[in-house]
């Protein structure tokens, strides 16, 4: 087995504390209304929607791999900007991975925008890291999503003010 590392940024131009509230704190009713091509819905299996809260995502036909998702909330730190994860079962964890962990932080630019940094540990199931192909994928998932809600935000000017 051996442990890999993803780290990717995103700038955008929405303000920390929107972004927080829309990507973060409602992302079970945001995401399946900005990308119903992929994610049919969002289930709350266990939890209030703060630590220890377990999340169902249920994917569509679109995403060939996996159907579903589950991911559990470690930390949320509303004050800080700080969203950890962990996926339990489904995606990569159980074909590719044994662990997946991933820590979001928010934070303010000079221009009144946000920085957004991803870092994701992981632990393969095999001898060797994840491929160039998967890492990419992984990233480019990510920052599509970022964008999506940027875009969301960017068109609402009143959503989650």
């Amino acid at each position: 087995m051996s442990i890999g590392t993803i780290v990717c940024e995103n700038t955008s131009p929405i303000p920390v504390e929107r972004l927080w509230r829309a990507s973060i704190c409602d992302m079970r009713n945001l995401l399946p209304k900005l990308l119903p091509q992929l994610v049919r819905s969002m289930d709350i299996l266990e939890g209030d929607g703060g630590a220890g809260t377990i999340t169902q995502y249920n994917l569509t036909d679109a995403v060939e791999e996996f159907g579903y998702v589950k991911d559990r909330i470690e930390l949320i730190d509303h004050e800080k900007h700080i969203f950890k994860y962990s996926v339990m079962e489904g995606g990569l964890v159980g074909v590719k991975l044994k662990s997946f962990a991933a820590e979001i932080t928010f934070n303010s630019t000079a221009e009144g925008g946000c920085l957004a940094k991803l870092n994701i540990q992981y632990e393969s199931l095999e001898g060797s890291l994840l491929s160039e192909e998967d890492v990419t994928s992984i990233k480019e998932g990510n920052m599509a999503m970022m964008k999506t809600v940027e875009a969301y935000l960017l068109a609402n000017p009143d959503a989650y003010v």
